[in-house]
C-alpha cells in the first residue's frame, strides 16, 4: 500500500504539470490579454480593467496618479506599448515566460494580481473562508439528507413514497441554481414579500465585538439561503444515485443468499449493501467537492454578494487576470489530485477487499 501511495504522490507531478502546460498556453494564446485591454482602455473602447500602473516600470517622471493622462497623451505610441509589454512581462517570448512561471508556480509563489497589485495567495486566503464555508455545508448537507433517502426510495422501489419523491427530485433538478436562488431572494430577503434573512455578506456590521454564540446565530442566519439555494441544485442528482446504486446492490445474488441465511434486512442494508454501494460515493466525492468549491458556488456568490474563490477566477477571467486565473486552476488541480488519492485511501478503508499494491 505504501508503494501505491508514493506512486499515485509521483503520478500527480506530471498531471499537473501537463494541466498547467496546457492552462498556460491556451490562456496566453486567447486574445484580448492584460496588453490589449489596458491599451482599449487608453484609447476609451473599454473601460474593464484597471487602471493600476507601477510609476517605476513607466519612468521616474511617471506617478501612478497620473499615468492614464500620461498614456492618453503619448495616445498608441510604441514606445508606450513596449513599457505596458515589459509591466506585464509580456516582453518575453512565450517559451521564457513558461519556464519561469512554471518554476515560481513549483515554490507556489504565484506573484501579484494584475489588477489589485496584492500577492495571489493574500487575495485567495481573504476569499477561501467563503468559499469553504459554501463548499462544506453543502457537500455535508447533501450527502447526509441524499444518503439516507435515496436508501429509502431503494428499499422502497415503486411505491407511492418513490414516484412522489422522484417527481420533487425531477422538479428541483430542472431548475438553474441561480434562478432559485432569485426566488428565495424575492420572497424571504426583502425581494417583494418577507425579509426574514440578509442578503450580503456572512456576517453582519458590527459583529466583532458581539460574543461568540450572537456571531455564530449571525452566521448561520446569513448562510440560511445560499446553502439552501445550492443543497437545492446538488441534492437531487445524489438522491438518484444514491437510490440507483443501492437499487442495483439489493438485486444482486449475495443479497438474496444472506436473506436465505436468516439474516435481518437492517442487517444485510447497513452490514453489506450499504459498504458496497458507497464505493460509488467515496470515488466521487473529490470531484463534488471540488466542483462546489470552485466552479459551483459562483452563481450564489455573485447573486448574495458573497466574496469567495468563484467570483474572484470569473473576474479575473474577465479582466485577463493571469496571475490569479493561473493559481486558481494550478490550486484546484492539485486539490482534485490529492482529495482523489484520498478517496482510494477510503476505500480501502471501506472495503478491505480493495488492493491497490498491485498497481
Amino acid at each position: 500500500m505504501l508503494r501505491y501511495i508514493l506512486n499515485r504522490v509521483l503520478y500527480i507531478i506530471p498531471t499537473l504539470f501537463l494541466i498547467f502546460t496546457i492552462n498556460f498556453f491556451i490562456i496566453q494564446l486567447c486574445p484580448g490579454g492584460p496588453v490589449e485591454q489596458l491599451m482599449a482602455k487608453i484609447t476609451g473602447e473599454s473601460t474593464s480593467i484597471s487602471q493600476r500602473l507601477d510609476g517605476e516600470s513607466m519612468g521616474d517622471s511617471v506617478n501612478p496618479s497620473n499615468a492614464k493622462n500620461y498614456f492618453v497623451k503619448q495616445s498608441v505610441d510604441p514606445k508606450v506599448i513596449a513599457k505596458i509589454q515589459a509591466y506585464y512581462g509580456f516582453d518575453k517570448p512565450i517559451h521564457v515566460r513558461f519556464w519561469e512561471t512554471l518554476k515560481k508556480y513549483a515554490v507556489f509563489d504565484f506573484g501579484n494580481s494584475f489588477s489589485r497589485d496584492i500577492p495571489v495567495l493574500t487575495l485567495m486566503a481573504e476569499k477561501f473562508p467563503v468559499s469553504i464555508t459554501l463548499g462544506f455545508w453543502t457537500t455535508l448537507l447533501s450527502y447526509l439528507i441524499a444518503i439516507p433517502l435515496g436508501i429509502k426510495k431503494a428499499v422502497n422501489a415503486g411505491s407511492r413514497f418513490d414516484k412522489a419523491s422522484s417527481f420533487c427530485v425531477a422538479i428541483c433538478n430542472a431548475l438553474p441554481t441561480f434562478i432559485i436562488a432569485i426566488v428565495l431572494i424575492i420572497f424571504f430577503a426583502g425581494g417583494r414579500f418577507w425579509t426574514f434573512f440578509p442578503l450580503r455578506g456572512l456576517a453582519s456590521a458590527g459583529m466583532d465585538s458581539e460574543p461568540f454564540y450572537l456571531r455564530v446565530l449571525d452566521y448561520l442566519h446569513h448562510i440560511i439561503l445560499p446553502i439552501f439555494a445550492m443543497l437545492l441544485g446538488s441534492l437531487s442528482g445524489l438522491i438518484m444515485w444514491t437510490r440507483n446504486s443501492f437499487l442495483e446492490e439489493i438485486r444482486k445474488q449475495y443479497v438474496v443468499a444472506l436473506r436465505a441465511k436468516g439474516l435481518s434486512e437492517n442487517k444485510i442494508l447497513y452490514g453489506h449493501v450499504f459498504r458496497n454501494a458507497m464505493l460509488v460515493f467515496l470515488t466521487s466525492f473529490p470531484a463534488i467537492f471540488i466542483g462546489i468549491l470552485f466552479t459551483g458556488t459562483l452563481f450564489i456568490e455573485v447573486i448574495f454578494s458573497l466574496d469567495g474563490l468563484g467570483l474572484l477566477g470569473f473576474e479575473a477571467a474577465l479582466q485577463r487576470d493571469f496571475p490569479v486565473m493561473f493559481a486558481t486552476l494550478y490550486i484546484s488541480t492539485l486539490l482534485g489530485l490529492i482529495m482523489k488519492l484520498l478517496s482510494d485511501l477510503m476505500s480501502v478503508f471501506v472495503d478491505p477487499r480493495i488492493d491497490f499494491t498491485s498497481q
